[in-house]
């Protein structure tokens, strides 16, 4: 295994993620508020799951988010 090569595509995988996954929860909660269904002082639960094909579920994130 070439471990440089797999970590900097691990990295990339995880700053990919991690982008996406900000950029579609604060999509989210601005729609929540647009509609009504949020005020905007709410503390929000979050819950982020990795798996690997062949591998299953490896690990699960919950944490709750503040919004004020």
């Amino acid at each position: 295994m070439d471990e440089d090569k797999f970590n900097l595509d691990v990295r990339k995988f995880l700053k990919h993620f991690g982008v996406t996954a900000q950029r579609e929860i604060e999509k989210a909660v601005a729609a929540g508020i647009a509609t009504g269904r949020l005020k905007g002082t709410e503390t929000i639960k979050a819950r982020a799951v990795l798996e690997i094909e062949g591998f299953g579920r490896l690990e699960a994130i919950e944490d709750d988010i503040h919004l004020a």
